[in-house]
């Protein structure tokens, strides 16, 4: 979920603004690159200033012809380039830097996704963690990108242009010195208030993400319920509230701006004023002064940009919060010497399980069953009979509150969870086909299979008939959730992904629910099959369905009845 919107105390935001630059240690090469070249850059403002100075004070003041100048102004040119090839290759850089910043934590996120207990993400919503993966962190590039070149520049380019006005004049150096915590000072007034402001646009952002992916999720449901246009207008002022954080952002980042170039432009006109003055009066001859008049907007160009990026900041901070709140998330412990499953699993058995998600209301009280190698069984009961918790308990996503799973007689809790996986096969009620083509959809419960092994899956799960319909065949790409099958279809390249998996647990979470009798039927003829070489459990609701298995379970209130 996203975070909340109030605003960061000092040692938060200390300990975040730590953590994002850690975090640039991966791209540091490019950074330094671009800090680099933008100092470079900067230096050649000098000569740059000089020249042009030297160029008018001969023109204007000793009334030399400007072809005399010519060898200045090549020079000038040559500066005018290498400063454009500097500043194009700094910008580069920090692009890169942010790019790489946000590949590999993208990387470290999805790496910590994939250890998390899966109860803790199926309590994140959905769209708020791809809300996350995705815009989240595109939001912290101009941080990376521009934020902390700037932060560099702004440490280091004035104090070197201060080194080249002191020479030329002091006192306008000492104008420049004085006026410039100014800038800085406002950029930390303004950042109080736009950090709130920031966060609460990000709030809004991954409320907005969250709905809208829940919406489509259920977009069907909601047609049957004619609830879709009540949804639109709850997507509608949700939208509408973001758009209005947004735009409060908008109208301090504006009002941030305006104050720096004020207080910038403030500051140029005094030391303009005071060569001006020195100048008429003769203290100070025309090309000092006008060389110190073309570097004093340049020495607070650094600190305006470090302002102008400030908001970034703000930003990055904003979203850093839930990065880490999701990164700093316990994961399940892992068996310090985990036990090793050795051969083909013979017997399955839940001894006196109890699970409860609420201490006051189990789900599963003393529940004992034996599932065997060779044996179908078919577990019946009603909506809230414990089916479906007992089938996350059996696959591993769930452990005991009470009681103990034994496989072959060892505790699946002290058994590695990888190892549990990759024996296990389940076609869920509502299976989930990601975006992608149908040979990657199906790899993904055995990524080394060969096409002629996705064949033979598909023709076992008799989706010859959905494959040939396709227009690609397995490259053939499909949309999030299959979009653009049919239910039947989603489940026929399900039932498919299961097959290809060399598991020892066949379990078939209520193939009825898919009101598709030839598959019903399918699914029966197959368990059949797979019971002569593994253990097979069918959740169905209904006698008829599970009709000639050779056990028959019936589950009420987390008991057997």
């Amino acid at each position: 979920m996203a975070a909340h919107a109030a605003p960061l105390d000092a040692a938060e935001s200390r300990r975040l603004g730590r953590w994002l630059r850690r975090r640039a240690g991966g791209a540091r090469q490019e950074l330094a690159g671009a800090v680099g070249g933008a100092a470079l850059a900067g230096l050649l403002l000098g000569p740059q200033a000089w020249l042009l100075a030297r160029v008018v004070d001969g023109v204007l003041t000793h009334h030399r012809p400007l072809g005399a100048e010519t060898p200045l102004l090549w020079a000038l040119l040559a500066v005018f380039a290498a400063r454009a090839a500097l500043g194009a290759m700094a910008e580069g850089l920090a692009q890169d830097a942010a790019l790489t910043v946000r590949a590999g934590l993208r990387a470290e996120l999805l790496r910590k996704l994939t250890r998390l207990h899966p109860r803790e993400i199926a309590a994140r919503p959905s769209g708020g963690v791809a809300t996350l993966l995705t815009e989240g962190i595109a939001k912290l590039d101009p941080f990376y990108a521009a934020y902390l070149p700037q932060a560099a520049m702004a440490a280091f380019l004035p104090f070197a242009l201060l080194a080249m006005v002191f020479p030329a004049d002091w006192v306008a150096g000492v104008i420049m010195l004085l006026s410039a915590p100014l800038l800085p000072l406002f950029m930390i007034v303004v950042g109080k208030g736009a950090e709130a402001l920031n966060k609460r646009s990000w709030h809004q952002l991954s409320l907005l993400g969250a709905h809208l992916f829940d919406v489509i999720a259920g977009l069907t449901t909601l047609k049957r319920l004619n609830a879709s246009a009540m949804q639109a207008r709850v997507v509608a002022e949700v939208s509408e509230d973001y758009r209005r954080s947004v735009m409060a952002v908008l109208r301090v980042a504006f009002l941030s701006a305006l104050v720096l170039e004020f207080f910038a432009t403030l500051s140029v006109a005094m030391v303009a004023v005071y060569v001006g003055f020195r100048l008429y009066y003769g203290g100070i001859a025309f090309l000092p002064g006008f060389f110190v008049l073309l570097l004093a907007p340049e020495f607070y160009r650094p600190l305006r940009a470090m302002g102008a990026q400030h908001h970034a900041r703000m930003e990055a901070l904003a979203v850093a919060e839930e990065i880490t709140a999701l990164l700093d998330t316990p994961e399940p412990e892992s068996p310090t010497a985990a036990v090793a499953l050795n051969g083909s699993v013979r017997e399955i058995r839940l001894e006196d399980v109890s699970f409860a998600y609420q201490p006051a209301r189990p789900v599963l009280d003393h529940l004992s069953i034996t599932l065997r190698r060779g044996e179908r069984v078919a577990l019946l009961g009603a909506t809230g009979s414990g089916k479906s918790t007992m089938v996350r308990l059996l696959l591993g996503l769930e452990t005991p509150n009470a009681g103990r799973i034994l496989v072959d007689g060892v505790n699946l809790r002290d058994a590695a969870q990888a190892a549990w996986f990759s024996r296990v096969a389940w076609l869920p009620q509502a299976p989930t086909l990601c975006a992608g083509s149908v040979a990657e959809i199906l790899r993904l419960s055995r990524p080394t299979a060969s096409d002629e092994e996705l064949y033979a899956a598909l023709r076992r799960a008799g989706a010859e008939e959905v494959l040939a319909k396709l227009p690609h065949g397995l490259s053939t790409r499909l949309g999030e959730h299959g979009a653009g099958l049919s239910g039947g279809q989603i489940r026929r390249l399900a039932l498919a992904r299961a097959l290809l998996k060399p598991a020892e647990l066949y379990v078939f979470d209520e193939p009825e629910a898919s009101l598709d009798g030839a598959l019903i039927r399918h699914i029966n003829a197959l368990s059949t099959e797979l019971a002569r070489e593994h253990a097979v459990l069918v959740v169905a609701h209904r006698p008829e369905a599970v009709a000639g298995f050779d056990r028959v379970l019936q589950l009420s209130e987390g008991r057997l009845c």
